[in-house]
């Protein structure tokens, strides 16, 4: 089985699907009690409840459960931040990283992947702070050594520590570098507005844009995903019987700009009340995803209006994110 940590979150939520129609049971770990959701009852999963950070309890998971591989989505960084603790939260988030490598180590698992983030790539000569600029952008980039935020700081820290360990334990760490995903069970995102836009349409509002880090204009892009999608690309990075890089952009591949989002949601409700000044960025970077491709043979099933429209209907169904 493959231990998922995040499982019930947004990205984790979708990967579990995908690694069940891949035909994969899946350990889902929690820090609080849950369970198995409705969506997913009947199928082989079972949901543990240990906090990675308490490396004996992540330890007993492998007792009850045959773990064969570990895809780590939880956040290993100090989230949300706070001012009180800095060191002790830091060294919980870095030390549930290393717990996990150590759990595979003990359970002889082959492979572990870890996510990242696009943000790694922020300060790269002809990029703006949070990655956007001039694609494509490749993963043998050098990044640079600083980032603008807390959650790429602590990604670049995991990746180099993943280089490290997969080299001492010769166990397979791969990065996930995860590109901007929208979607069923997401909510509203810092660095772009879209999944802000298809709550809005839904609910025949105009969105709330005040915890964006950046102004949104029409012409600003990034790598688009939709979860599905990106979820299908860390189920395939998981299950593929050899890999040929430490380090994958899961992504669509192209740009997408606010303005193609927003007519994406119009052609599904054509009164969206949902405006944006002109004036942004008209440069275009997306991530590069011929690596993912040739390993994996991963090619993304949505395209913005397919994404859209997908998205729309899951909202109007009853869900509530």
């Amino acid at each position: 089985m493959i231990l998922v940590t995040g499982g019930l979150g947004f990205i984790g939520s979708h990967t579990v699907r995908a690694l069940l129609d891949l035909g994969q049971g899946c350990v889902l770990v929690q820090r609080r009690p849950a369970e198995v959701p409705a969506d997913l009852a009947g199928e082989q999963v079972a949901v543990e409840q240990a906090d990675i950070t308490d490396l004996g309890a992540l330890l007993r998971v492998g007792e009850r459960h045959e773990i064969t591989g570990i895809v780590h989505l939880a956040g290993s960084m100090p989230w949300p931040p706070s001012s009180e603790q800095p060191v002790e939260q830091a060294r919980r988030a870095v030390g549930g990283l290393f717990n996990i490598v150590q759990a595979a180590q003990d359970w002889g698992v082959d492979r572990v992947g870890v996510a990242s983030t696009i943000g790694v790539y922020a300060g790269i000569a002809g990029t703006g702070p949070l990655g956007a600029g001039e694609g494509p952008l490749r993963e043998d980039m050098p990044v640079r050594m600083t980032a603008p935020h807390l959650i790429p700081t602590f990604k670049k820290i995991g990746e180099m520590l993943n280089d490290h360990l997969a080299g001492a334990t010769g166990i397979e760490v791969v990065n996930y570098r995860i590109s901007g995903t929208w979607g069923p069970r997401g909510h509203a995102d810092p660095f772009f507005p879209a999944p802000a836009f298809v709550h809005a349409a839904v609910r025949g509002t105009r969105p709330d844009l005040s915890a964006l880090v950046l102004p949104a204009h029409l012409e600003d892009s990034i790598d688009l995903c939709y979860v599905k999608d990106t979820a299908r690309a860390i189920a395939l990075l998981q299950l593929t019987d050899r890999l040929n890089h430490r380090t994958y952009n899961v992504a669509s591949g192209r740009a997408t700009t606010n303005a193609e989002v927003i007519a994406a949601i119009k052609q599904v409700v054509p009164d969206a009340r949902i405006e944006l000044p002109t004036g942004g960025t008209t440069e275009q970077n997306h991530l590069d995803i011929t690596r993912l491709h040739q390993d994996t043979g991963y090619k993304p099933e949505y395209d913005t209006e397919r994404a859209a429209a997908d998205y729309i209907a899951w909202l109007r169904a009853g869900h509530q994110y």
